[in-house]
């Protein structure tokens, strides 16, 4: 059965599937001998495949529910020389990458895994995978402020954010000037939570993802990781149905 030449690089581990688009258009991919460096070429299972001269080789699929410290960059490299997700999978064998991103200063779960077809489900919009945020915020918010977040809030007077579920925990620590929340979305654009926040007057202090897509934390400490058992990675699919 045929597929697209970037769905077959996805599920054998080269790269997510936007990392597989992009690698064919700049003419890094060869299928029989040819480079091929238009979207949407569908191959055989017994067409050669080659990224840079080497062969594809399928993998094994592989999936972990990493805790990320704080200080650490959400990419299989950076430019700049800085700490990221992968070296805490020195040992594991597989092209792994992180499911979407985490900034530098938010720690919290990430999921790595080298099946691009789920990576490509759990981050496209339309699926509408669910994450969940520990806020640390300054001030308390008000009942018309919870509101606002919970149906939607103006951000930068551009777009307006989706409904998102929001319940006060606790003061954080023992001052008076700080909250505790716990935030519920399930969008994706970048900085939504601390964007969110800060457009009802309560700028994020700390931000720690505590649940992405079902998956918890459990027991993990920064730096930690642990595999998803089978039970985990077909929720994760049943998601997506």
């Amino acid at each position: 059965m045929s597929e697209r030449l970037q769905k077959v690089m996805a599920h054998d581990g080269v790269a997510s599937r936007r990392k597989s688009e992009e690698l064919i258009s700049t003419g890094h991919v060869k299928v029989n001998g040819k480079v091929v460096n238009q979207l949407g070429v569908k191959v055989d299972p017994t067409d050669r495949i080659e990224v840079d001269g080497t062969p594809l080789k399928k993998e094994r699929l592989v999936y972990f529910a990493l805790y990320k410290p704080r200080g650490v960059i959400s990419s299989v490299n950076d430019e700049k020389d800085r700490k990221t997700v992968l070296s805490f999978f020195k040992k594991v064998p597989e092209r792994i990458y992180p499911v979407g991103r985490l900034d530098y200063d938010t720690s919290g779960l990430l999921i790595l895994t080298n099946d691009g077809t789920l990576d490509f489900q759990l981050t496209h919009p339309k699926y509408e995978i669910k994450k969940t945020y520990l806020v640390k915020v300054i001030g308390k918010l008000n009942h018309e402020e919870l509101k606002k977040i919970r149906e939607g809030v103006l951000i930068n007077g551009k777009y307006k954010s989706a409904p998102a579920e929001v319940e006060v925990i606790a003061k954080a620590g023992n001052s008076k000037n700080n909250s505790m929340l716990r935030l519920t979305i399930h969008e994706g654009k970048n900085h939504e939570v601390k964007e969110m926040l800060k457009a009802v007057g309560h700028p994020v202090e700390k931000l720690k993802r505590a649940e992405f897509a079902g998956i918890g934390l459990e027991n993990l400490q920064p730096g930690e990781f642990r595999q998803l058992r089978k039970r985990e990675v077909r929720d994760l699919y049943d998601l997506t149905k």
